[in-house]
């Protein structure tokens, strides 16, 4: 099996998401059959304003009700997998962000281990809502969702997902301190990024649902960036 370094997985994404971007469009005409010829239909992206009959009132008209809009692929079960195993991946993110403050010698770390705290901690809230809204089980890590929907046990392969810190590994972050730690946190956390990507590309090529493609290239985007710049602290220290 082809093992990818760091970089070329970040530069094999770019390449997935771009082509994500480029195809996305024609993927809705994908039910039309060989023989048919698709019709052109402009959809909005927002609410329109459509004027009424002389005398009436204009009414708006939201995206999804617009006539002829293409039908939005069904929520699938790979959708909801990867939303599971990336509110638990989140989750080690942010309980590794939260020992920054006690522990960490940086003011630089400790301000980029808050903004991956405030940031994936409201992507857990969305994604745990995404998977009560499709009735789909949602991890006991998932603590900002509403309760509404039925709670899933901690997934037993947590381990395996890439990315993911060993117990051995926490437990050498928790117990160091200073300028030590601040090696152990970024070191951590690149591999911890390097793994979402792998992530996100899976699920860019199995998912189905637009919302969760557009945040799995979101989140990529993101930690490609916050890599980047993780590499440059580690330097630096």
């Amino acid at each position: 099996m082809e093992t990818l370094t760091g970089t070329a997985r970040r530069a094999r994404f770019r390449t997935v998401a771009f082509g994500l971007a480029v195809l996305g469009p024609a993927l809705v005409l994908s039910a039309c059959s060989p023989d048919e010829e698709p019709e052109a239909v402009s959809t909005p992206s927002s609410v329109v304003l459509q004027p009424g009959r002389p005398g009436e009132e204009a009414e708006t008209i939201a995206p999804e009700d617009y006539e002829g809009a293409p039908a939005q692929a069904p929520f699938s079960k790979a959708d909801a997998e990867f939303l599971s195993d990336m509110i638990q991946h989140h989750g080690q993110a942010t309980e590794m962000a939260g020992l920054v403050p006690e522990r960490g010698a940086s003011d630089q770390v400790k301000t980029f281990a808050a903004r991956i705290d405030v940031v994936q901690d409201s992507e857990i809230d969305l994604m745990s809502g995404w998977l009560e809204e499709n009735e789909y089980p949602v991890p006991m890590t998932a603590e900002g969702a509403d309760g509404s929907g039925p709670r899933a046990p901690e997934h037993e392969h947590d381990a395996d997902m890439p990315g993911m810190l060993t117990d051995a590994e926490m437990a050498e972050l928790e117990g160091a301190s200073g300028a030590e730690f601040d090696r152990l946190f970024l070191e951590g956390m690149i591999k911890h990024h390097e793994g979402a990507l792998t992530m996100c590309e899976e699920v860019a090529g199995s998912g189905s649902e637009e919302r969760v493609i557009e945040l799995a290239n979101n989140i990529a985007a993101d930690q490609m960036a916050e890599i980047d710049r993780m590499a440059d602290m580690l330097a630096d220290l």
